[in-house]
């Protein structure tokens, strides 16, 4: 279906059609003219189906711009994914004058909210908890409230929200309308459903549009112990540009990424224990190109959209069949191909056999690259590199010289182009295990210090005094030189002189405090 045969406001489909949408997704075009109704709805769909505009057209319909009282709440499990709502909706909104939409999150300062909300905010985007807060203070007032959309509220719930959500619909009036998106449904969003919704009509997208065609799927039979290292054979083999690897455990992610990292990868992780500066950094490097590989935790991965992810791995296989497709679907978009690689061991098979069911698609097994695979693959690539320079670049000169040095000596071509190749396959290799040239120059640190962040905290019963003999012990440096050392629960900052911050970095590269690996990188300021 068009967005021209939903007979929207002519405002809202020049916004739509500047975003360069024609075409309705399947949840889409079932949702927008329900939610339009004023019907209660239960809508089923993924990440990455187009839900955020399934509720937030039919919402900017509503919204009446000449009152000033807030008129719509809509729910998100994470700040990424509040922040993402509201960009979409301002998008949309962009022709409608007078309508005001604000993310409402935790870990941004509440006093600078309040402000905003003074001003009138038709559209409220936020946490649970954070709404919640506001309506306890009445900084939020849902009198005229007509609407509330519960997004991704299967998360919700894994993440602790149920008693916030039924704290926040309490709130609201008898009359109102309420809108449910999940990806998955067990039993405790069908109960919200039957408390809280009134003959709602359920949309759901079916499980063959669930699965991503342009994206080739396969599965490794290996033993846990030998993951890492087929693992690294895998991206040495396919070089990917952007890759995103999933973990069942933030441990996992610690761990893998820090040993990724140890063995010379562009590496970092993403997970709900980080602090949210240290998370908005690893998504802009990963968006940038400077983190090449993403490992991730579902829950912290919801929100990512990132065009150009080549591979996906599932490092650990998803518990549920669902989080498979929302996993994968992370690649091959924008028209692209995509590959997902799926590492199993034993009775794992049958899971993945599910998982084949559900999907209905195939996963083919595939042999483990060897050594070999991946010699070969960098030399592929060192060739494709020489058939550019040979294209684009005069060599006349340089076939002198080495004719000079073949008369001249006792080997052929052959042998010195062998040579070149064998120093080209080294050189690689060296510039791979070369780490990233960190920068010291915004810390947040005293004058002539730079401040660290590790993450290792009081929850993994660590002190001050571990913190400060890892650091003085790993690298040499006289204990009394370490400055200030904050811990807090899952993450320690701590201050060393300027001029041992890269010797502090590289020898806490294979530390471990308390018996843990433990990742350091140069703090951000704020």
């Amino acid at each position: 279906m068009l967005f021209e045969e939903l007979e929207l406001d002519p405002r809202v489909l020049r916004a739509v059609k500047e975003m360069g949408f024609e075409e309705t997704t399947p949840i889409q075009a079932q949702s927008i003219p329900a939610v339009m109704s004023g019907r209660d709805v239960i809508g089923q769909a993924q990440t990455g189906t187009g839900k955020t505009a399934s509720f937030g057209i039919p919402l900017l319909h509503k919204v009446d711009p000449g009152r000033k009282k807030t008129q719509a709440v809509i729910l998100c499990p994470t700040r990424e994914l509040a922040i993402q709502v509201s960009n979409e909706l301002h998008n949309l909104a962009k022709y409608l004058h007078g309508v005001r939409i604000l993310p409402i999150y935790g870990g941004q300062d509440i006093s600078r909210q309040i402000r905003s909300l003074k001003g009138g905010v038709q559209i409220i985007v936020g946490t649970p908890g954070r709404v919640m807060d506001h309506l306890r203070r009445k900084t939020i007032r849902c009198d005229e409230v007509d609407t509330i959309v519960l997004d991704e509220a299967d998360e919700m719930l894994n993440m602790g929200f149920r008693e916030d959500i039924e704290t926040v619909l309490g709130y609201l009036p008898e009359e109102h309308q309420t809108v449910l998106f999940s990806a998955t449904m067990p039993k405790e969003i069908l109960d919200i459903t039957k408390r809280y919704q009134k003959d709602a009509v359920t949309i759901k997208v079916v499980k063959k549009e669930l699965t991503v065609q342009n994206i080739e799927q396969y599965y490794f039979d290996i033993r846990r112990k030998d993951k890492l290292d087929v693992l690294t054979r895998l991206l040495d083999v396919y070089d990917p540009k952007l890759s995103l690897i999933f973990c069942n455990t933030k441990h996992m992610v610690d761990e893998l990424a820090n040993e990724l990292q140890n063995r010379g990868y562009f590496a970092e992780g993403l997970h709900g224990d980080m602090k949210q500066q240290q998370r908005d950094r690893v998504m802009k490097n990963f968006r940038s190109g400077k983190t090449e590989i993403l490992v991730a935790t579902d829950v912290a991965a919801r929100g990512i959209d990132v065009d150009d992810v080549e591979v996906v791995f599932n490092y650990d296989l998803p518990q549920d069949d669902e989080y498979y497709v929302h996993r994968i679907g992370r690649t091959g978009r924008a028209g692209k191909t995509g590959k997902a690689f799926s590492f199993v061991k034993g009775k794992e098979v049958y899971k993945l056999k599910e998982i084949m069911r559900y999907c209905k698609t195939r996963i083919y097994a595939q042999p483990i690259p060897s050594k070999q695979d991946v010699e070969e693959a960098r030399c592929d690539k060192i060739m494709e590199q020489l058939d550019q320079i040979m294209e684009e670049v005069d060599l006349t000169k340089m076939v002198n010289l080495l004719e000079e040095q073949i008369n001249n000596g006792d080997y052929t071509a052959m042998d010195l182009a062998a040579a070149f190749l064998y120093q080209a396959l080294g050189k690689a290799d060296q510039d791979r295990g070369r780490q990233e040239d960190f920068s010291f120059d915004d810390t947040g640190a005293e004058e002539g210090m730079v401040r660290l962040f590790i993450n290792i905290g009081k929850k993994q019963h660590v002190r001050p005094g571990d913190i400060l003999g890892a650091v003085a012990g790993e690298s040499g440096m006289p204990g009394g030189l370490v400055g200030a050392i904050d811990m807090y629960d899952s993450y320690t900052f701590v201050e060393v002189p300027r001029e041992y911050g890269m010797a502090v970095l590289q020898a806490m590269k294979h530390a471990k405090i308390k018996g843990k690996s433990v990742n350091v990188e140069p703090a951000n300021a704020k």
